[in-house]
């Protein structure tokens, strides 16, 4: 090779390219990104109960459907909410014999289980378990359906979607809840007077008069009723979020988990404001 061939490879000196450094996500962006999508979230969700309350009022009405989610909600929930509600109720009743038997008050033990039952633990604990339940498979039927593409089908067929699948669940919730939730109060009275009649005798009539003496319907009405919001919260969130759902079966389990996290969340904000608003009305 000559010396001008080398001193032409040695001169050679490629450009290379400048390296652009990724810009890096401020604080301030993170956070605006966070607060448009809860803004958007939350309007998304105003503009999908509109449509539901629309499709809801107006006819024809869907009540076969309506019926079979009556049965999905409240008779294949019935077993789960009586275990839930007759746990609490021993539960209930050792801790209060215990803290009642410390400090001379044994004769309030049965006041004190039934108003912890009916007003304090059996809605929530209700609320909670049939959000668990239909909430997750609420929102993964309808998650499905929609990444199946059977929803676009339904609404091909001149059958309003928000109807037939969203309007009949939340309103299955609403009506059911109550009911679960007074299975759940007699379940756990029930076992809250088997556990202490284990332990000192005293008879399921005698527990009765003494729980309920002095008792109004204003004490046990409302927090039993209330329940209904609840009602409102699970199906709607379920409904709305597997009704949005993108992404195929990964989408599918997003929705189900998204169900039950929001549905418990607005749950227990929405007992905090009921439990006030309660007081005030019914003092």
């Amino acid at each position: 090779m000559s010396d001008r061939g080398v001193i032409a490879v040695e001169g050679f000196n490629p450009p290379i390219p400048e390296r652009r450094s990724e810009p890096m996500p401020s604080v301030a962006g993170s956070v605006t990104g966070l607060v448009n999508g809860f803004f958007e979230w939350f309007g998304s969700l105003g503009i999908f109960s509109w449509q539901v309350f629309k499709a809801a009022v107006t006819p024809p009405y869907e009540w076969r459907e309506l019926i079979r989610q009556l049965d999905e909600v409240g008779s294949k929930s019935f077993p789960l909410v009586a275990l839930a509600g007759a746990a609490i109720g021993v539960i209930i009743s050792l801790e209060a014999r215990y803290s009642l038997t410390r400090f001379g008050a044994k004769s309030m033990f049965p006041a004190t289980l039934v108003y912890s039952v009916i007003q304090v633990m059996g809605p929530i604990i209700t609320g909670l378990i049939v959000c668990g339940r239909v909430g997750a498979g609420m929102g993964a039927e309808l998650a499905s359906m929609k990444v199946s593409e059977q929803i676009d089908a339904i609404e091909a067929s001149a059958i309003n979607p928000y109807r037939l699948l969203a309007a009949t669940r939340i309103l299955a919730c609403i009506l059911m809840l109550p009911l679960l939730t007074l299975a759940a109060d007699a379940s756990g009275l029930l076992t809250g007077w088997f556990a202490q009649s284990l332990v000192e005798p005293l008879s399921f009539h005698q527990f009765i008069a003494s729980g309920f003496k002095g008792a109004t319907f204003n004490a046990f009405l409302p927090q039993t009723f209330k329940t209904a919001v609840y009602g409102l919260i699970i199906g709607l969130i379920a409904c709305f979020q597997g009704m949005r759902t993108q992404g195929g079966a990964e989408g599918v389990g997003r929705a189900a988990t998204n169900s039950v996290v929001l549905g418990s969340l607005f749950l227990i904000l929405a007992d905090v404001v009921l439990v006030k608003l309660i007081l005030v009305v019914f003092p």
